[in-house]
């Protein structure tokens, strides 16, 4: 009998925790999220003040030959009308170039550049290999202190809530065009990305890559290569 008792104690306790953990982790999520949902605009309020030092496009999958996927080329199309509406004259993009032959940033700029955005107003960062990193360099290497981040919905909260975390003023529009394939899975690992995301901001870790100030107030082909 004691054995059935400590067994079904010890039940208890294990089903106990793991509630706890379920709950924290949904916790945070929903805090994340109800934290910045009023930071979340639209390109004509962001155009009203045009005073944002940049905008902020977060890089993502490109294929073979530089292609833009879907969700690539949504972000640049709002990036590019945010621009042509006023909301800032300087873009950002930030993306994962760490291999000689996978290169986000290269592929957005020449997309922005082909769709009429003067180059010398897009500034790349090579470095932006994850969320976080992206936004941390934004502030300390380019001296970003106002920003528009531009993503698709279910990753604007994650980003803006890192963004004010970090001491930016931050705002976000969100690009959701089209329908992607795959969103189910992606809204479910977003989960876990802001619990994840929530403790790196408590820490403040400095990115991967360092690196020179680059002022936004100069040319963006200093950031070419």
């Amino acid at each position: 009998m004691k054995i059935k008792k400590l067994i079904k104690i010890t039940g208890i306790v294990i089903l106990g925790v793991i509630l706890l953990g379920v709950s924290a982790i949904f916790g945070v999520n929903g805090y994340v999220k109800g934290s910045v949902k009023r930071s979340i605009i639209t390109v004509e309020q962001a155009a009203k003040p045009g005073d944002a030092d940049c905008i902020i496009v977060l890089g993502c999958q490109v294929k073979s030959g530089g292609r833009l996927s879907l969700m690539l080329t949504d972000r640049m199309m709002t990036a590019i009308d945010l621009y042509n509406a006023g909301a800032s004259d300087k873009l950002l993009l930030s993306g994962d170039h760490s291999q000689k032959y996978y290169n986000e940033v290269g592929a957005m700029k020449n997309y922005a550049v082909e769709n009429g955005v003067p180059s010398e107003d897009v500034f790349m960062d090579h470095a932006g290999l994850s969320t976080y990193e992206t936004v941390y360099r934004a502030k300390e290497i380019f001296g970003a202190k106002k920003v528009i981040i531009v993503t698709q919905e279910y990753h604007l909260y994650r980003a803006l809530y890192i963004a004010k975390r970090l001491g930016l003023e931050a705002y976000g529009v969100a690009c959701d065009r089209n329908a992607y394939s795959g969103q189910v899975y992606r809204d479910f690992r977003e989960v876990f990305a802001r619990d994840k995301d929530f403790v790196k901001c408590i820490f403040k870790p400095e990115p991967t890559f360092s690196g020179e100030k680059i002022s936004l107030s100069g040319n963006g082909d200093s950031t070419n290569g």
